[in-house]
Formats: C-alpha cells, sequence, structure tokens
C-alpha cells in the first residue's frame, strides 16, 4: 500500500534539509520512497517554491505534473483565473477519488504558510514514527493521507503515468 504524508516544518529551510536523513531511512529499509517533492516558502515571498526530489526516487515515481498541479490547488488557486479555476475543479474532484480531498488541500493550504516548509512524500512500507524521529531540525508536524493500491492507480491514470 502507498501512503502519501506531509511533514510540515516551523522554518522555510527545514524540508529542504531532509534528504539524507530520507536516504538514510530507505537504506535501513524503513520506507520505499516511491516520489518526494519539497515546498519551500521563504516569509518574504508571495508564493512557494518547489522541487520534486528526483534523485531518492526510482521508477515508481509520478510525473512532474501531478506535483505541479497539486501544489497549484493547495497554493495558486486564488491566482487563477476563471477558466483554470473550472478546469482545476474537475481535476480536484479527480484528487478526491484518490483520497486528496478538499479537507486534506485545506489543512495543507492552512499550515504551510510564508516562513514554513513541508515535504510530500509518496512511499511504501513506512513507519510514520520512525521517519518523524529521524527527521532534521526542530521537528515537522505530520500531516497525512493514505492511498490504497486502488487510489494509487486511479492516481496514475488521472496523471498519464504507467510505471509501477
Amino acid at each position: 500500500m502507498s501512503t502519501l504524508t506531509v511533514w510540515k516544518f516551523r522554518t522555510a529551510e527545514g524540508a529542504e534539509s531532509v534528504e539524507e536523513a530520507l536516504k538514510s531511512l530507505q537504506k535501513e529499509g524503513l520506507i520505499k520512497i516511491l516520489d518526494a517533492a519539497v515546498v519551500s516558502w521563504p516569509a518574504d515571498r508571495a508564493k512557494p517554491r518547489t522541487k520534486q526530489l528526483l534523485n531518492l526516487v526510482g521508477a515508481g515515481a509520478l510525473s512532474g505534473t501531478f506535483w505541479g498541479m497539486l501544489f497549484g490547488l493547495i497554493f495558486l488557486m486564488p491566482l487563477l483565473g476563471a477558466a483554470i479555476g473550472a478546469a482545476a475543479g474537475a481535476l480536484g474532484g479527480k484528487l478526491a477519488d484518490v483520497g486528496i480531498d478538499d479537507d486534506f488541500i485545506a489543512e495543507v493550504k492552512e499550515k504551510v504558510t510564508p516562513g514554513t516548509s513541508a515535504l510530500f512524500l509518496l512511499t511504501m512500507n513506512e513507519v510514520p514514527e520512525r521517519i518523524g524521529a529521524q527527521l532534521p531540525g526542530d521537528g515537522a508536524e505530520l500531516l497525512h493521507s493514505n492511498l490504497d493500491m486502488e487510489r494509487e492507480a486511479k492516481l496514475r491514470d488521472i496523471f498519464g503515468d504507467e510505471t509501477v
């Protein structure tokens, strides 16, 4: 079963400092990272920076399109025009089918704000408590949304991703 987790950090740099810890967790067999992305939001910026962590993932990674659309729904919706907003609304309905619903989007939008950062992980064989204990910095808050195999398959179908 795949799990999508979001870890919120108290600083804009916190999420970017976790790559080595994630590599270590992967080597220890505590998690298998299918895909990962980071959102960093410096306090002086109007919108966050996003980055897919390609060096942590293998063939099972989702396309950058997934992360772009998800981050657009979470962080940029107020900035989008009506036509784009309608298309994003239709996509949002499809994402709800895979466990990424309005409540999940609202919670991330509320908690990941200027001056903070977040790590988005799509993993297998996850032990959340052990991951949290290994993350560097002054702690991370876990926001969590489970994806079972059926929902993961739907997610890959939405974004035209055939890889397993």
